[in-house]
């Protein structure tokens, strides 16, 4: 089994692999060139984004500078719309529904360590995917970490870091994040 799809499947793997290394420069490549696309080119953005995305709705728009790790394990639905400097560590795969908003600085990390030193060392890792639901608007600067799930119509409070999966119809805030208000 490759590291590649060690890492598509969650187990762990070795991010240094080659492959893997090379499909990041990639990324990278096509991130400065979104950067370099003016702001008011709006088709044009999100044609670029549409390449290379693993799949979006026909509307969306990312304001520099976004970072992300491969961009094919990114899926967006229609009406998605990332604020200045949103990061997506897309290790996993990152699936966010229709009409969803990510406020400045917001982090959604897939990829986690190991605990144990020697195997953090080793520069093994893993990842687990993040999924949000339609009509999620997160606030800026907040964190959501591997493996959470947002139900439809959650709003993520600012500076919230997001360590466990929640259902539909809610505000959510704090670290670590918490039921804050029913909707």
């Amino acid at each position: 089994m490759t590291e590649k799809e060690k890492m598509v499947q969650g187990l762990p793997y070795f991010a240094s692999d080659k492959i893997l290394v090379a499909e990041r420069m990639r990324a990278r490549t096509v991130l400065r060139e979104l950067a370099a696309i003016p702001e008011q080119s709006v088709k044009q953005r999100a044609s670029l984004l549409r390449s290379f995305f693993g799949s979006t709705g026909k509307r969306l728009y990312v304001e520099n500078t976004f970072c992300c790790d491969y961009g094919y394990n990114i899926h967006v639905g229609e009406n998605f719309y990332a604020n200045f400097s949103c990061t997506i560590l897309d290790c996993a795969e990152v699936k966010i529904g229709n009409d969803c908003m990510l406020a400045p600085n917001v982090s959604l990390l897939t990829a986690h360590h190991p605990f144990d030193p020697s195997e953090r060392r080793s520069g093994l890792e893993s990842a687990a995917p993040i999924i949000l639901g339609n009509d999620c608007w997160v606030g800026g600067g907040a964190i959501i970490l591997p493996g959470v799930s947002l139900g439809n119509n959650v709003v993520v409070g600012a500076g919230a870091v997001v360590t466990k999966s929640f259902g539909d119809n809610l505000v959510i805030a704090g670290n670590p994040a918490k039921v804050i208000k029913h909707l």
